[in-house]
């Protein structure tokens, strides 16, 4: 049987979502981000890479 471990995403808050539109704050929320600085480890798929890329100007994403 083949290894199905999934690749895993860190994805850190650097930049606040204070004055930025609706959807980016909703996005920050549906990561899990609450605060700067703060990190939350997501399982690397596509809905979540889509997120990523909406609020990757707020965002920094490490591969683990």
């Amino acid at each position: 049987m083949a290894d199905t471990k999934t690749k895993k995403l860190w994805i850190t808050q650097v930049k606040s979502g204070i004055g930025r539109p609706e959807n980016q704050r909703a996005t920050l929320r549906a990561l899990g981000l609450r605060r700067m600085n703060q990190t939350v480890e997501h399982e690397d798929t596509a809905q979540i890479r889509g997120m990523v890329f909406k609020v990757q100007h707020l965002v920094e994403v490490e591969e683990a």
